[in-house]
C-alpha cells in the first residue's frame, strides 16, 4: 500500500500568508493593484494571483507609475521605495513581514548610533535578494553583503564590525560565517554578531530534515528562485538523496514513484499548500492507472 504524505509544517510562512491574505482582500474589493516584484518565489502562486487582478511590476516601471495602489511584498523595501511613493501620491499597502521590518529597523539604528566610528556593517545574505537591498537601503547602500566565505576579502580588518543576516539564510551557516568575519577583525577592534535568522524558517531546517529522512522518496515542492527553498532542499538531498526538487505537478518523474511504498511531499516557506496536494493527487492519479492497467 503506497503511502504518500505532505509534511504539515512546509509551506507559507506567516510573512507570505499575510501579504496574499492582503492582495486578495483587495483584488475582491474591485481595486486595480499592482505589486513591486513577485509577491512570492513561487511562479504558479503568481499566476494564480495574476488571473485575479494581481499586476506585478519592477522598480523602473513603480518610479513611472502615479496615483494608483501599489502591495511591498513581505521582503521588504528600502527608503527609497516610500519617497517614491509619497512623491508620485502611490497609496502603499504595506505587508512587509515584521520579522524583516525588525530587522530593518535594528540596522538603520545600529547604522545612525555609529555614524563617528570607524566601522562597517556587514549582511550575510543573497546579493540582489528582495530582502538584502531592503536591508542595505537602511545603510544608504553603505552595508557590505557577504553570501560565503570565499567573499570574505571584501570585508575590511581594521573597523569596528557588526555582522547581521538575512531572516531566511541558515542558523548554521550564518554562525559559521560570523565566526569566520570575527576572526578576520583585528584584536583592537569591537565585532558584535547579531542572530537574525528568522526561527520559524530557522525550525523547519531540523523538521524537514526529519521528514526526509522518513519516506524513501522525497519530491519538494519549490520556485527556483526561492533562497529558503535552496537552503531546505539542500537539507533533504543531504540526508535522503532520493530527494528530487520540482515547481509543479508536471515536472514529476512518475517513473521514480514505481517500486516504493512512502513518498514524502514538502516545500518552502514560498510553496503553498494547495500546490502541494496537486502534486500528490499526480501521483495517485498514476498510481491509481497502473493498478487498473495490471
Amino acid at each position: 500500500m503506497l503511502r504518500i504524505e505532505i509534511d504539515e509544517h512546509s509551506g507559507f510562512c506567516f510573512g507570505v500568508t499575510t501579504a496574499i491574505k492582503k492582495a486578495e482582500e483587495e483584488l475582491q474589493n474591485g481595486s486595480t493593484l499592482y505589486c513591486l516584484g513577485d509577491i512570492v518565489h513561487n511562479g504558479i502562486e503568481c499566476d494564480r494571483l495574476k488571473k485575479l487582478g494581481l499586476i506585478t511590476i519592477d522598480h523602473d516601471t513603480f518610479a513611472q507609475l502615479h496615483d494608483a495602489k501599489v502591495l511591498l511584498r513581505a521582503h521588504g523595501e528600502p527608503p527609497a521605495t516610500y519617497e517614491t511613493a509619497r512623491k508620485n501620491n502611490l497609496e502603499l499597502i504595506d505587508a512587509t513581514c515584521p520579522v524583516v521590518l525588525k530587522l530593518q529597523q535594528r540596522i538603520k539604528q545600529k547604522w545612525q548610533d555609529t555614524v563617528d566610528e570607524e566601522r562597517q556593517i556587514i549582511i550575510h545574505g543573497q546579493a540582489g535578494h528582495a530582502e538584502v537591498l531592503g536591508l542595505v537601503g537602511q545603510t544608504r547602500g553603505e552595508a557590505i553583503v557577504i553570501e560565503n566565505t570565499a567573499q570574505l576579502d571584501k570585508i575590511a580588518t581594521d573597523k569596528n564590525t557588526y555582522i547581521y543576516s538575512q531572516t531566511t539564510k541558515s542558523l548554521e551557516g550564518y554562525k559559521q560565517i560570523a565566526e569566520a568575519i570575527e576572526q578576520r577583525i583585528d584584536a583592537d577592534k569591537k565585532t558584535e554578531s547579531f542572530d537574525t535568522v528568522c526561527r520559524q524558517v530557522a525550525n523547519r531546517m531540523r523538521g524537514i530534515s526529519e521528514f526526509a529522512k522518513s519516506h524513501q522518496l522525497i519530491f519538494f515542492v519549490c520556485g527556483r528562485k526561492s533562497s529558503n527553498g535552496k537552503i531546505l532542499f539542500n537539507e533533504c538531498k543531504r540526508v535522503n538523496p532520493n530527494s528530487y526538487q520540482i515547481e509543479s505537478p508536471q515536472e514529476i518523474d512518475l517513473s521514480l514513484t514505481d517500486n516504493v511504498d512512502s513518498i514524502g511531499i514538502c516545500g518552502a516557506t514560498s510553496t503553498p499548500k494547495w500546490l502541494m496536494e496537486n502534486c500528490k493527487q499526480e501521483i495517485l492519479n498514476y498510481n491509481n492507472h497502473k493498478n487498473i492497467e495490471q
